[in-house]
């Protein structure tokens, strides 16, 4: 299987803090990955180091074959990078519809008239149909989780880093979550996924990245990782007997 994003030995200092740590790793074309660890570990210092939004210190980030380290966030997304964000961001003053003709015009390089025929494939992808005309603002956080997914798709990614996406829902929306994430999958996206609830790492993906003071810690089989010895001590503060 090709690897679509490779990470080498990528390191991201604040002051004397070692946020990422000489970490590596690898994603393959069309799989889940799911990366997990404990607050502070790094996790989301890791998104924004391979979308732009931080300069790595060292180390680099290949994605399809293209040495991307220094490329802006503008570009990494033009290239078929996209991302969701842990607290939704949509314009709250537009609507459903106008948020995702945004993300297909401005961050999928569109034109207007060619986002407005994707549109409503990602509406019915996201189950926003009827909603499409509601202004960002006053939808309830399972629907703004839905259009940050949609919003995400709209870009025309290759790749979709999804950041806690089922975080602050309750288990049935956490499962409608994991549906729409599995709806996407089958499009043909490749998904890195942040998250602490380990339903959706041991039922959500396909291999399990996690990482701990920055660093590699393991990577795997999901199950075999979260019963891991080494993974319940760090993670879950479980010592080996």
């Amino acid at each position: 299987m090709t690897d679509i994003l490779v990470v080498d030995n990528l390191q991201k200092n604040f002051g004397h803090l070692e946020a990422v740590r000489k970490l590596s790793f690898e994603v393959r074309e069309g799989e889940i990955l799911g990366i997990m660890g404990p607050n502070g570990a790094g996790k989301t210092t890791v998104f924004n180091l391979l979308t732009g939004v931080f300069r790595a210190d060292g180390g680099s980030i290949t994605f399809l074959g293209r040495d991307i380290t220094d490329e802006s966030p503008a570009r990494r997304c033009h290239l078929g990078i996209g991302r969701t964000y842990q607290i939704p961001r949509p314009f709250d003053k537009l609507t459903v519809y106008e948020n995702l003709l945004v993300g297909a015009v401005h961050g999928g390089g569109l034109s207007e008239r060619q986002a407005k025929e994707k549109i409503h494939e990602i509406l019915e992808l996201v189950d926003m149909v009827p909603i499409k005309d509601v202004l960002a603002g006053g939808l309830s956080l399972l629907n703004r989780k839905k259009l940050e997914l949609g919003r995400a798709v709209a870009t025309q990614p290759s790749l979709i880093l999804l950041d806690e996406v089922a975080g602050g829902l309750t288990e049935k929306e956490g499962e409608q979550i994991l549906e729409t994430v599995n709806k996407i999958w089958s499009r043909g996206v490749t998904i890195v996924w942040i998250e602490h609830i380990l339903m959706m790492m041991s039922e959500g993906v396909h291999r399990l990245l996690c990482i701990a003071e920055g660093g590699f810690l393991q990577c795997g089989d999901p199950n075999e990782v979260m019963c891991s010895p080494e993974v319940l001590e760090c993670y879950l503060g479980v010592e080996e007997e």
